[in-house]
């Protein structure tokens, strides 16, 4: 390639989990010491066997291959606001959600609808990579926001408010957070909104994570003025276990998504309509089977506190939740990058550095310990006790 690309894209860093799949790309692991994966939050069991044959049922049918409009079937649509309602107490309707190829681009919608090149946003630490590279591709300043609770990820309103700018556009805030599965609590969400409606921002809220505990995670829906400073970002590819389908929603006023429907037209043009079917069965039909994987994910993280928080493992546990660990590691005055690349190397381990959740997290490491059925954890545990120091 001898012509130049654009410098914004160019200085992002490149893919965490890309750079640690190449660190271990062409190795062969043995059978008594096999690679132990907790690099990607990926659940590791299938999709709903009902919600596969319903698919299959509609595959020879010519008008699955066929466009949707830009925001989404009506009917899917109703069916995710059923869900919201059934979730939150309340939730939106059917003209302010628009289906998205995934929260990914969800979140590029939201913030190229809110902001400018210079605008500000304020991002909570560690942050969800993702966030923080997409900013910088649109030029857009992320403002961190360190964790009030020492590693948690959660920052207090008072916090935030210290951050706020005339350049600032919105608070991106992830619960469960990812890397450290931590939950904001809802009186800290309300103070938060709260805040955001004072100073006449958005309040992002990316709940990704969201059907991975118990209860409603917050009420902002009950609020009949939620639509004036709220945008919700929706994934539902963990709910269903279809990461590969890529089903996400933007969740906002209906004139927030009207805004938002010029740049979906020119991105994606709509969410897949076999993805739409598939979220449209799981909203209607797997309310059962959601619960029950819920439970599953929370015996994991159980079992999997109980054997990492055994005697003598020198890696300490800063927070946990859902899919992931947030994790210390005992190498002082390396950087985060190489005690990943130690693990890999060392202990046929895969995480992610800490330094790509955010600056300053260079003696943390992200566990997506969801990626691993209960049975393997202890196992998997002991590898870091074993590690040689």
């Amino acid at each position: 390639m001898k012509f130049p690309v654009s410098a914004r894209v160019a200085q992002l860093p490149f893919p965490p989990i890309s750079e640690v799949k190449g660190w271990l790309a062409g190795r062969v692991f043995p059978e008594d010491r096999p690679l132990v994966d907790l690099c990607q939050a990926v659940p590791d069991y299938p999709p709903a066997a009902e919600l596969t044959d319903h698919l299959k049922g509609l595959l020879s049918d010519p008008l699955v291959s066929k466009y949707t409009p830009d925001e989404g079937l009506p009917e899917v649509r109703e069916a995710v606001c059923a869900r919201y309602r059934r979730m939150y107490g309340a939730g939106p309707s059917g003209g302010q959600i628009c289906l998205t190829v995934g929260a990914s681009q969800a979140f590029w919608l939201a913030m190229v609808v809110l902001c400018r090149e210079g605008d500000e946003v304020i991002v909570q630490l560690p942050a969800y990579f993702d966030h923080p590279m997409a900013l910088g591709a649109l030029g857009i300043r992320p403002v961190y926001a360190r964790p009030a609770g020492g590693g948690s990820g959660l920052s207090e309103a008072e916090a935030l408010a210290k951050l706020v700018t005339p350049r600032t556009r919105a608070i991106l805030l992830v619960s469960p957070s990812n890397p450290t599965g931590a939950v904001l609590a809802p009186a800290t969400l309300r103070r938060i909104f709260e805040l955001a409606r004072e100073k006449n921002i958005a309040l992002v809220l990316d709940e990704t994570y969201n059907a991975f505990i118990d209860g409603p995670s917050h009420g902002l829906f009950s609020d009949p003025a939620w639509t004036g400073h709220f945008v919700h970002l929706a994934s539902f590819g963990k709910t269903y276990a279809l990461t590969g389908f890529r089903a996400g929603a933007l969740v906002a006023s209906e004139g927030f998504i009207r805004q938002a429907l010029k740049v979906q037209d020119t991105m994606a043009v709509c969410q897949p309509r076999i993805t739409q079917e598939a979220l449209r069965y799981g909203c209607d039909a797997l309310d059962g089977w959601v619960a029950s994987k819920r439970a599953v994910m929370q015996r994991r993280h159980q079992r999997f506190r109980e054997e990492f928080l055994r005697p003598g493992n020198p890696f300490g546990l800063a927070a946990s939740g859902g899919f992931f660990a947030w994790v210390t590691h005992p190498w002082e005055g390396e950087t985060s990058r190489s005690a990943a690349r130690r693990l890999a190397d060392e202990a046929n381990i895969a995480c992610l550095p800490g330094a790509a959740f955010g600056p300053g997290l260079e003696g943390f490491l992200r566990l997506a310990f969801g990626n691993i059925r209960e049975e393997q954890i202890p196992a998997a545990a002991a590898r870091f006790r074993d590690l040689p120091r």
